[in-house]
């Protein structure tokens, strides 16, 4: 047992029972599993309908006699105190919660039970099992870190006992790069674990510098990029730079993973936790190739009802005798950061930023970041009212900790926020020219 499936089994999480029902699943046949699956979906709408106050406010106290006709939420809806939307037979402290704005720029808090976070790790476990890991192998982590000192150190505990380096994306300068390539070749490494963008910097600096990264690191089994979409392009210049398979992991920390690429490169759904939909703009489901909205059931959450909850990304997929099949994520995608010294980092790093302060404003409802000059950062925010000045300097003082100093951020309400040609709204956009 690894050490994270052991501090879940140690804090209460039904681990063993989760894995247990993965393989169960797993053992089913492709009729036998859809009809488990259509029971789930509906025995999670029953459930809130009878449980949770917020939800039955959503149906107004009725059950649609038709899954279509149940009602779609979306972030907002969400967007309110996390006790209004706990079911009333959770036991409050028995519950896993956490924060969502990421890449979305909708803020909210949210929360699952025990056996539902638990199934999310197991999953985690058959999905990696494919690529010959597990969830121990020594992994390198190209992610943020908050540097706040109580929870610097708590994350870097984290690290040193789930056997994995964090690779800081903050500073991604050749500099740096070649301080983690040092790394590389000292630790036997795995897997590669992180946000795309930064995984396609440090595979740009190898590819310039003609280094092959299983060549210096020979242990290397797998790349696996999360958080943003990495396109085909950018899997090839990956894979070139690192010699080893790259896939694409694709979820929201609110619901779970959401879907998983195999070895033959094809989106494996997580049909086991969660029920995937592709619907038009009037709502009806689309499965013939073309683009549409994803819309996500969790089939064990009892916590919050994330029932056909709509995450804000969009896909295209088509139906065929084993069900539907993911064929292009237009997930998030977000500009990269270049600062005054020429300083390179991720745009995740406004994450960092502005997570423990945006996130606690209850009047915000969303928000973008836009650099406009190579100093100067404007947050577009859709609030009922302005931000304080005590939080705007908590801003800036942070933006100095994990970017560089002399940096200027304006704040800007405005009543709505620009959208991508596909919908999509991100959270960071550069309109600085990159050389």
């Amino acid at each position: 047992m690894s050490f994270l499936e052991l501090s879940l089994k140690l804090k209460g999480f039904p681990m063993e029972k989760a894995v247990k029902e993965i393989h169960r699943l797993n053992t089913l046949s492709h009729e036998e599993f859809k009809e488990w699956q259509n029971e789930k979906k509906w025995e999670a709408v029953n459930y809130h309908l009878k449980n949770n106050q917020f939800y039955k406010n959503k149906l107004n106290n009725s059950l649609p006699p038709e899954w279509e006709e149940i009602p779609i939420l979306n972030k907002k809806d969400f967007q309110i105190s996390l006790d209004n939307l706990i079911s009333d037979t959770i036991d409050k402290k028995e519950l896993y919660t956490g924060y969502t704005s990421g890449s979305s720029g909708h803020p909210f808090r949210y929360a699952k039970d025990k056996f539902s976070h638990a199934m999310t790790w197991a999953l985690i476990k058959d999905r990696y099992n494919s690529y010959g890991i597990s969830l121990d192998s020594k992994q390198a982590r190209f992610y943020g870190i908050p540097l706040e000192k109580m929870e610097y150190y708590s994350e870097k505990t984290k690290d040193l006992l789930a056997n994995r380096v964090r690779f800081p994306v903050f500073d991604l300068s050749d500099k740096a790069l070649q301080n983690f390539l040092e790394i590389f070749r000292k630790t036997k490494f795995d897997y590669v674990y992180g946000y795309s963008s930064s995984i396609l910097l440090f595979a740009e600096y190898l590819n310039r510098t003609g280094i092959v990264l299983k060549k210096e690191c020979p242990a290397l089994k797998v790349c696996i990029c999360t958080s943003e979409n990495c396109s085909d392009e950018d899997k090839r210049i990956i894979g070139k730079a690192f010699g080893i398979p790259v896939v694409n992991e694709y979820g929201t920390s609110e619901v779970d993973l959401i879907a998983f690429e195999d070895k033959e490169g094809n989106w494996r759904l997580s049909d086991e936790n969660v029920f995937t939909e592709i619907l038009d703009e009037d709502g009806n489901i689309i499965t013939d190739g073309r683009e549409g909205r994803i819309v996500l059931t969790s089939l064990h959450n009892r916590a919050m009802p994330f029932i056909r909850y709509e995450i804000g990304d969009r896909a295209t997929a088509v139906q065929d005798e084993n069900g539907i099949k993911l064929k292009k994520l237009f997930g998030g995608i977000n500009d990269e950061l270049i600062l005054p010294s020429g300083k390179k980092s991720s745009s995740i790093t406004f994450y960092f930023v502005t997570r423990s302060i945006l996130n606690k404003i209850d009047s915000l409802k969303e928000f973008v970041i836009k650099q406009t000059k190579p100093d100067t950062f404007v947050f577009e925010m859709v609030s009922e009212k302005d931000i304080s000045e005590e939080d705007a300097g908590k801003i800036k003082k942070k933006m100095n900790e994990y970017l560089e100093p002399g940096l200027t951020a304006e704040f800007k309400r405005v009543d709505k926020i620009q959208r991508t040609k596909a919908g999509k709204m991100k959270q960071f956009y550069s309109y600085v020219k990159q050389n």
